[in-house]
């Protein structure tokens, strides 16, 4: 029969093994040593009137009374608005007909929003006063229904 093949390498991990299990057991039973436990209520945190986080629970006389009846869940309506006017007026900042699009500035908040040629009823050029009115696009507003004024 054989001897089992204990080398040295596997003689030095073992002990290495050994040594850090040791040490492992060391810091444990130091740790349950200067444990300063106390249970809950050493874990609780209470919070104030102000919101802030204190260790002393609350005092009963400052506590507010909220009736619940008066707790609104939702959205509230909207109020009734006056229709805004749809069609606008602005100025082509920019027009390439070739391409087919271009910018027109609002001529009320001079946001510039974008138009194509196919929203255009009448041919535009840069510069010209038109009336068109929003309609939401994939990246925003686009102007549309573009006539000149």
């Amino acid at each position: 029969m054989a001897r089992a093949q204990e080398t040295f390498g596997k003689k030095e991990r073992e002990k290495k093994r050994l040594k850090k299990k040791e040490e492992k057991q060391k810091k444990k039973v130091e740790r349950k040593a200067n444990a300063t436990g106390g249970g809950l209520e050493n874990m609780l945190v209470y919070v104030d009137e102000f919101g802030q986080l204190t260790d002393t629970p609350p005092d009963p006389s400052k506590r507010i009374k909220v009736d619940a009846e008066s707790i609104v869940i939702g959205v509230p309506k909207k109020e009734e608005q006056e229709p805004e006017d749809p069609i606008r007026k602005g100025k082509v900042s920019f027009f390439d007909s070739s391409k087919g699009f271009g910018f027109i500035i609002d001529s009320e908040n001079q946001e510039k929003y974008f138009v194509h040629v196919s929203g255009v009823l009448e041919a535009i050029e840069e510069n010209d006063k038109v009336s068109f009115e929003l309609e939401r696009g994939q990246k925003g507003m686009n102007a549309v229904r573009v006539k000149k004024v």
